[in-house]
């Protein structure tokens, strides 16, 4: 191959600034490339091409991860970091010449095997040339591409809007315009290189933590005022010529994973419509997060890209996975409590056919344990139960110990364990409501204080939802502790949401009216022998039966919410009336809370 001749790899002993990596030289067309390596070279090799206007340190959070499994290797592109730069500038970044340059670094580093192939941004652009060029066929056992399209791709997208433009495409093709605006900037001659060497130079790391929130930790490095200044040539030397005259055979010869950021502020998702066309074997991934995923989101890229080089190596050219929303969930860790039954049973198989894996939380272990066999019979790649009362903060604080300890940090916390009081004020017992309260208020602050401070210590986002009711905004003499507790979840939820808004994790509270599920044969009713109980349950469940809304139902809306990151959501016709009322007449709500309930 081309891109072979006239290389040589050196292996040298000089630590790379990646911690722990050994570190060489590979020389080819011209210029020096500096490769660090981690994790046993006798594993499956992965190579991490950086985009713009980085070097390979912004790797430096992920490939640690991906090294525990795999050997794990990233260059320095030509210009950047510690590799050398081609004399002249002008002509020396083109793709063709990237292609050389990947390939010399693949074959000093696994000559005998395919490599995994994983690009962020410009390296993203690249990957995609390298996958779709017919003569790195062979070398690329898989792809995974976060935030940058195959320029080829891009101008037949381009191409297709403008020879049958309609008005939602002339919108895509305006909106991916201005999100592009850099791009044009990037062509103008001698000032980027000024900007860069100057002010704008000394002020990226401060934007970036300010525009992304990504740490740290020794990320730009000093070289970043040459890096971006030499990466405009990237730009110049390929983006006109490509869009101009995209190939007509970049078809993907290797299982692409398709990673996007939905809050991508360069690139807009509807850039990758139609990718299927191009990509016969294709996994799709999104996740609520901005361009440097790489920086702000290492744990879930490590998730995903080890399922799916795991996938690819046991033959299989897809993630398991492909029920609805398994681009969002799959591999995530999702915990629901109240999970042995009802609204948390069905919400817990939800999320298991959307790949992710799940804490089947409850305090029947029985019930916990059916939970978890079903969810990994429905696609979970794991699934494991644990006992728990919600109510007992020692027990939630072991529990919490425990999950991350063994599992890890979740991803997505149900808070969805409850009971049912019904019963006028004056009937309920100073015991009732500390009992109801303890379970559906006392358990959900359990939950959002023990997950939801280690979601923020991570600082790489999550979602917290609590299933509150319809109760919670729709007054009655029927039910006072009960409303009470809801109200209190909704209230909670929607302080929590404020207070998490900053740093990448949502809160919603469901509120769903008449479900047909268990909650009625274990509901209790203040001031109600025994013989009064059974007859009021029989009665409760009569009525819900009849409306007769299955859990699943809110298990779906549970998990849109959870992808649109929606506040608050009214579930079931009444809850969304009522809710409605509530904002726009709530005297009518208050009159109807007046009506004595049918004995």
């Amino acid at each position: 191959m081309a891109g072979r001749a006239g290389m040589a790899g050196t292996a040298g002993t000089a630590e790379s600034s990646l911690a722990g990596a050994r570190e060489r030289r590979v020389r080819t067309g011209g210029v020096e490339l500096c490769v660090a390596e981690l994790g046993e070279p006798g594993r499956p090799t992965v190579v991490l091409v950086h985009g713009y206007p980085d070097s390979k340190e912004v790797w430096s959070e992920l490939a640690p991860r991906l090294a525990e499994r795999f050997h794990v290797v990233a260059y320095d592109v030509r210009g950047h970091g510690r590799s050398t730069a081609p004399r002249p500038l002008r002509g020396g970044f083109t793709l063709e010449k990237l292609t050389d340059d990947f390939l010399a670094v693949a074959e000093a580093v696994s000559p005998d095997r395919p490599v995994h192939l994983v690009g962020h941004d410009w390296g993203s652009v690249q990957g995609w040339e390298f996958t779709t060029v017919a003569r790195t066929k062979g070398r690329i056992a898989s792809f995974t591409s976060m935030s940058g399209p195959s320029l080829d791709h891009f101008g037949h997208w381009i191409d297709r809007r403008l020879r049958r433009p309609t008005p939602r495409r002339v919108g895509q093709l305006l909106g991916q315009g201005a999100k592009s605006w850099y791009v044009y900037a990037l062509h103008t001659p001698v000032l980027p290189e000024l900007a860069w060497r100057g002010p704008l130079g000394k002020a990226w790391p401060r934007i970036l933590a300010r525009m992304e929130k990504a740490p740290g930790g020794g990320y730009p490095t000093s070289s970043l005022p040459s890096d971006a200044a030499h990466g405009a040539w990237l730009y110049r030397d390929n983006v006109r010529a490509r869009l101009r005259r995209p190939r007509p055979d970049a078809y993907a010869h290797a299982p692409v994973q398709l990673i996007t950021p939905l809050d991508d502020a360069f690139l807009s998702e509807r850039l990758y419509d139609g990718l299927e066309q191009w990509v016969p074997q294709l996994t799709r991934r999104t996740l609520p997060a901005r361009h440097w995923i790489p920086r702000t989101r290492p744990d879930q890229l490590a998730v995903w890209i080890t399922d799916f080089i795991t996938s690819v190596e046991a033959g299989r050219t897809r993630v398991a996975a492909q029920g609805r929303y398994a681009d969002r969930f799959g591999g995530q860790l999702v915990l629901v409590t109240g999970a042995g039954s009802g609204i948390g049973r069905a919400t817990a198989l939800a999320f298991a056919r959307a790949g992710a894996r799940v804490v089947a939380v409850d305090r029947d272990p029985d019930s916990a344990a059916r939970t978890a066999e079903d969810a990994r019979r429905a696609g979970a790649p794991a699934a494991w139960a644990e006992p728990a009362d919600v109510s007992d903060e020692q027990v939630m604080e072991k529990l919490a110990d425990r999950v991350t300890a063994e599992y890890g940090v979740v991803d997505v916390l149900v808070n969805n364990a409850g009971i049912g009081l019904g019963g006028s004020f004056f009937d309920t017992t100073p015991e009732d409501w500390k009992q109801v309260l303890d379970v559906n208020l006392w358990g959900v602050i359990h939950g959002c204080r023990l997950f939801g401070r280690r979601m923020a210590e991570r600082g790489q986002g999550g979602h917290i939802v609590n299933v509150a009711s319809a109760a919670a905004f729709l007054p009655t003499r029927a039910l006072p502790a009960y409303g009470t507790s809801k109200a209190g979840v909704l209230m909670l939820s929607e302080s929590l949401r404020a207070e998490l808004a900053g740093r990448g994790i949502g809160v919603t509270a469901i509120c769903p009216g008449f479900v047909n599920t268990a909650i009625t044969s274990t509901a209790r009713f203040a001031g109600a022998d025994a013989e009064e109980q059974r007859r009021l349950r029989r009665r409760a469940a009569r009525l819900y039966g009849l409306r007769n809304y299955p859990p699943e139902k809110v298990a779906d809306a549970i998990l849109r919410a959870v992808v649109r990151n929606q506040a608050v959501v009214p579930v079931t016709a009444e809850a969304r009336v009522a809710h409605a009322l509530k904002r726009w007449a709530p005297g009518v709500l208050r009159r109807v809370a007046r009506v004595r309930p049918p004995v």
